[in-house]
């Protein structure tokens, strides 16, 4: 298990219990994300899955995807939803990430991750405590699926400039408050430090 005092930047993972999650770094993704661009983000990611790979870790890529979209939630709202860009191959993984045929990829039909998925089994499965997360965007996707991940009892480590916001307030709330809480924020260089 890994175990970090207070005031201790030493992350500290064990590869074989650790498990890189992606969320949503797909083709549908827009242009407009704060404080880091998806371009950012989408290349640390890169570099934090070909590092994870390197180290005989699990790389897990999740993607939301839907043949009609009546399969997902369609709850009544007081805001209308960022409008999402539905191109061709909009719900496939962007290229940069360079998945390979070890990745898990899990589709997914809400916000977080792990309800409706076999992501827990997998990772249970793998014997896998610790989940490195990143992706976008940090206060929907990122932010759920860090939720599930506490209450199912999994170790959180936030690759925080490898995610971002719709908006850098949605970003900040997230990594200010409800990210110190469940788990430890560092920086994709800092994970990548690991030995």
């Amino acid at each position: 298990m890994n175990h970090l005092k207070n005031g201790d930047r030493a992350t500290t993972l064990d590869w074989s219990k650790t498990s890189l999650v992606v969320i949503d770094l797909q083709k549908w993704i827009g242009s407009s994300y704060a404080p880091y661009s998806a371009e950012m983000v989408i290349a640390n990611a890169a570099k934090l899955a070909h590092h994870f790979r390197n180290k005989g870790a699990f790389v897990t890529f999740v993607r939301v995807s839907s043949k009609d979209f009546k399969d997902m939630p369609s709850p009544l709202l007081d805001s209308t939803p960022p409008k999402l860009n539905l191109i061709e191959g909009w719900d496939e993984l962007v290229p940069e990430l360079g998945v390979t045929e070890t990745d898990h990829i899990i589709t997914k039909k809400q916000w977080g991750a792990f309800h409706g998925t076999d992501l827990d089994l997998q990772l249970r499965r793998r014997n896998i405590d610790t989940i490195a997360l990143c992706g976008i965007a940090s206060g929907i996707g990122v932010d759920t699926t860090a939720r599930e991940a506490f209450q199912h009892g999994y170790q959180l480590v936030f690759a925080i400039d490898a995610m971002t916001g719709f908006t850098e307030a949605e970003h900040e709330h997230v990594r200010n408050v409800i990210f110190p809480r469940i788990g430890r924020i560092r920086t994709t260089e800092e994970i990548l430090e690991e030995k």
